[in-house]
């Protein structure tokens, strides 16, 4: 039996991809359901055969094959001349099995077309996100008093976040074109020979994902984090203990200063920020040409002095990060390594922006911007020196919750019960932010689409309309109403025009919009994972009584724990104050370019709609 499927959206095959070009309203016979990676194969009417998206399709009942079958259902005219927008832009991070081109009607506007059932944002990782499904936050609903009732109180060991932690709920499972290319160095995941020996423990390995904790990477784009407790070598305790009950003070030259701020404790910072520039994407290869790469040139204000990086370095250099400073500072993760179906220039394009994105938010922190293994991947002079930094961050045992002995507030020790509280504000408020962000992008996408899809063709037909009703007119042969056709021709021609512009404005102003929110999105999916920590040591903290009558810790303990927890308090308000700061900043900055472009918009379409009006004679 041959199962027959109607097309609900054009698709134009990509050259040797072996994709199929399909209309919407074409029906197509499927040759091959199991292709995976949201792909299947079909055959059209003329015979030819490919791959085409599964959500792009509607299956129909099966029907007997015999030879001369043929399709009764004949492709849809399309309205009007203006083409459908090319959404492969969001080829570089679509999810899994979302169509770049759902269409999504708001409101009752349009004429609702088919879709499928649940339409995903491409600025979202899941349908589930829009429910909270999965939700990172998850873990601290259970409680609704917002108490300690978290995984990380049960389970205190140290690959809490490692082993415990639920599924990743922001990253989608990655979906690529089983023929189409993956994204630079996808066949490639070990570094370079010219850049490392077989010696190094360096870049990502599936056992230190699942056992250590570290960010799981299968080319989906996750955004919490995963953090190793249990990485400093001399300790057998594990979790939070390892910083509350430590012998080792770090040397002075480790040292993170907290201030009292105006706002309440915060970084110490420098008199000069650090910003670079990634640019110049070059793609190269090796292996006698088998294996390909793209290599960026980042720039650092400090050096004007260009070093170049592939992207598997700038993930060595976010796992350095996270496992250095995870436990105190919200580390998002990278861009996408890989990319669904096709991308080329499109993807580098996107790739580097997001990449400049990551780079300009990590520059603008100043723990992170002063440490020594972001100046190393900024400034590094050759290759030997690349190396030599590379190893010695890598052997770096100030890891984990261990990052917490290098700070030093200069302030009084916080009563555990103003800790606790302070913990509990800040974890409503992301909470709270998440949702609205997540919200944002929903939204967003949905009128993004309406605007790439229906509404343009309702402007279309507008336009169509205006211009048949004046050919009906001149057929009248009336000799008099020449001003009139020509004025509704043009009439018709301005909303073709306008049709136009609808389709490609989200590109000049909503795609910053989104832009920012899902860089939010990956940045609050990371305080889940942050925040546990320090309700991990508040627990502890709050045991240290039973513990002091067990005779498992000293008195003296019990006090140094106390005054430690408050010096991972003084981290945590110093951290959110500094979120707070460039929260403000962003998105002040990019609602003003947003309503900017805007107002540019409305102004033009209304420039034109005036410029039709005056074409009308007043009677």
């Amino acid at each position: 039996m041959a199962v027959k499927a109607q097309v609900l959206y054009d698709f134009t095959a990509e050259p040797g991809n072996n994709e199929l070009t399909v209309k919407e309203g074409e029906t197509i016979t499927i040759t091959n359901q199991h292709i995976g990676g949201g792909w299947i194969e079909a055959q059209n009417s003329r015979g030819e055969v490919g791959l085409v998206p599964e959500d792009y399709i509607e299956f129909g009942k099966p029907t007997p094959s015999f030879p001369g079958a043929a399709s009764t259902t004949a492709p849809t005219p399309s309205v009007g001349n203006v083409a459908s927008a090319d959404l492969s832009f969001f080829d570089a991070y679509a999810p899994a099995s979302a169509p770049a081109q759902n269409q999504v009607d708001a409101g009752g506007l349009s004429p609702q077309p088919d879709t499928p059932d649940t339409p995903v944002s491409p600025y979202l990782s899941s349908p589930d996100e829009a429910s909270n499904g999965n939700d990172p936050w998850s873990v601290w609903n259970a409680d609704p008093s917002g108490g300690s009732s978290n995984n990380w109180a049960s389970n205190p060991e140290g690959t809490q976040t490692g082993k415990t932690a639920a599924a990743d709920p922001w990253g989608s499972v990655s979906q690529g074109h089983p023929q189409a290319y993956q994204g630079p160095g996808a066949e490639d995941d070990e570094w370079d020979d010219e850049w490392d020996d077989m010696k190094s423990t360096g870049g990502y390995n599936e056992s230190e994902s699942g056992e250590s904790g570290a960010m799981q990477r299968g080319g989906a784009h996750a955004s919490s984090m995963k953090i190793s407790l249990n990485k400093f070598p001399g300790f057998s305790k594990s979790g939070p203990e390892l910083y509350l009950l430590c012998k080792q003070i770090s040397k002075g030259k480790d040292k993170l200063t907290i201030y009292l701020g105006e706002v309440g404790p915060v970084w110490s910072y420098p008199e000069t920020q650090l910003d670079c520039v990634v640019a110049d994407p070059k793609k190269g290869s090796k292996m006698y040409g088998l294996k390909s790469y793209i290599e960026y040139q980042i720039t650092a204000s400090t050096t004007n002095r260009p070093v170049n990086h592939r992207y598997k370095h700038f993930d060595w250099l976010y796992e350095r990060l996270l496992d250095k400073f995870g436990s105190a500072i919200p580390i998002p993760s990278l861009p996408d390594k890989q990319v669904t179906g096709r991308f080329e220039e499109e993807f580098i394009k996107m790739r580097m922006e997001r990449l400049q994105g990551w780079m300009s938010r990590m520059c603008r922190h100043p723990v992170i911007s002063g440490s020594e293994v972001f100046q190393l991947f900024l400034t590094y002079k050759d290759e030997k020196d690349w190396k030599m930094g590379k190893r010695k961050a890598e052997k770096d045992e100030t890891v984990g919750v261990m990052i917490f002995t290098t700070i030093e507030p200069e302030a009084q020790d916080l009563d555990p019960v103003e800790v606790e509280q302070k913990c509990e504000q800040f974890s409503r408020f992301t909470k709270a932010m998440d949702d609205g962000v997540k919200e944002i992008l929903t939204v967003g996408n949905e009128h993004w689409k309406r605007c790439t899809g229906p509404l343009p063709k309702e402007y279309q037909r507008i336009g169509k309309a205006f211009q048949n009703l004046s050919s009906v007119f001149t057929s009248s042969g009336y000799q008099g109403e020449s001003t009139l056709t020509d004025a509704m021709t043009a009439a018709g021609k301005t909303y073709e025009e306008i049709a136009q512009m609808v389709a490609e404005q989200p590109r000049k102003d909503l795609h910053f919009l989104m832009e920012t929110n899902n860089e939010y999105k990956g940045l609050l999916g990371c305080f889940p994972d942050t925040i546990g920590v320090h309700k991990a040591a508040i627990d502890k903290v709050k045991e240290a009584d039973k513990l002091v009558a067990t005779s498992k810790i000293t008195p003296q303990d019990k006090v140094t724990m106390a005054k430690r927890v408050s010096t991972m308090s003084y981290a945590l308000q110093a951290e959110m104050n500094h979120f707070h700061s460039n929260r403000i900043y962003d998105y002040n900055r990019v609602m003003q370019l947003y309503l900017e472009e805007q107002v540019k918009f409305y102004e033009t379409i209304a420039a034109k709609l005036r410029q039709a009006h005056s074409q009308f004679t007043t009677m």
